[in-house]
C-alpha cells in the first residue's frame, strides 16, 4: 500500500511563525527498513471494552504499538553504534530542538554518492544539515528500498570538521548499505553528531531561516527512535 503525503503541512504555532511537518506517519503494517518487521497497532483497552469501567456514556480507548525502534522517522544517537556512546536519555534537549537550520540540496546529484563537494561554501558550523534528496517521495514503495541516496565518508568528515550539530536525510539510509563499516554513522555518531533518517517534507524549507527540532521519548539504554520532525519558520 502506498500513502500520499500532502506536499505541504503547514500549521500556524503563532501569529509571527509556521511549523512544517517533516516526519513521516507511522502506520500499522508499514515497512521502514527491509528486514525489520512493521509496528503492529491495535487495542489495549477498547472503548466497547471500556464501558464496563466507566459510567454510562462514557468511554476510553488504550491503545498498544509494538514496533522496532528504527521504524518512521528516527533519530540515531551515539548509543546506536557505540556501546559508550549517548542514548535517548542521554541527548539534551538543546542538541535536538531549535537548532538553527540548513538544507542542501541534493535533487540534481549524478549517482546516488553525495560527497563533501555537496557542502562546499556551506556554513553548517552549529548547524541541522538537511539533505534534500528528494527520495521520500518513493515513501511506502519498493524503490524506496533500492539505489537511495547516501553520504560518502569525506562528507561525513567535513561535517564532523566543520562543527554540524545534526545531520538529517530524507532518504534510506545516511549511509551506502552495501558498505558494513558505515562510515557516515561511524564518523558523525562517534563525534557526538545525531543523525536523523526518513525525513520528508524538505523541498518546502528555504535553505537557511528556520530553525529544526526532532525530539524522542527519554529512554535509557537505546540508540533509535521515531521521532515527530519538524521546522519552524519565521512569518
Amino acid at each position: 500500500m502506498n500513502t500520499t503525503h500532502p506536499t505541504t503541512a503547514t500549521s500556524s504555532s503563532s501569529a509571527n511563525s509556521r511549523l512544517i511537518e517533516l516526519s513521516h506517519t507511522i502506520e500499522d503494517g508499514m515497512i521502514t527498513y527491509k528486514g525489520v518487521p512493521a509496528p503492529v497497532i491495535c487495542d489495549h483497552v477498547s472503548r466497547v471494552q471500556s464501558r464496563q469501567a466507566y459510567a454510562e456514556g462514557t468511554e476510553f480507548q488504550i491503545g498498544k504499538i509494538t514496533l522496532v525502534a528504527n521504524t518512521g522517522t528516527y533519530i540515531d544517537s551515539p548509543f546506536h553504534r557505540f556501546e559508550d556512546g549517548v542514548d535517548l536519555d542521554g541527548l539534551q534537549l538543546a542538541s535536538i530542538t531549535e537548532l538553527d537550520g540548513l538544507v542542501i540540496r541534493a535533487t540534481a546529484r549524478t549517482g546516488c554518492a553525495i560527497s563533501h563537494e555537496a557542502f562546499a561554501g556551506a556554513d553548517v558550523a552549529g548547524k541541522a544539515v538537511l539533505i534534500h534528496t528528494g527520495w521520500a517521495a518513493h515513501w511506502r514503495t519498493d524503490q524506496y528500498f533500492e539505489g537511495h541516496p547516501f553520504l560518502t565518508q569525506s562528507a561525513a568528515e567535513y561535517l564532523q570538521r566543520a562543527g554540524a550539530a545534526l545531520v538529517g536525510i530524507d532518504s534510506y539510509n545516511i549511509d551506502d548499505i552495501s558498505d558494513g563499516h558505515r562510515p557516515v554513522h561511524t564518523v558523525l555518531l562517534g563525534a557526538g553528531i545525531p543523525i536523523v533518517e526518513h525525513l520528508r517534507g524538505l523541498e518546502q524549507l528555504p535553505a537557511t531561516g528556520f530553525r529544526f527540532s526532532a525530539v524522542p521519548p527519554r529512554i535509557k539504554g537505546m540508540g533509535t527512535f521515531p521521532v515527530r520532525a519538524y521546522a519552524t519558520l519565521s512569518a
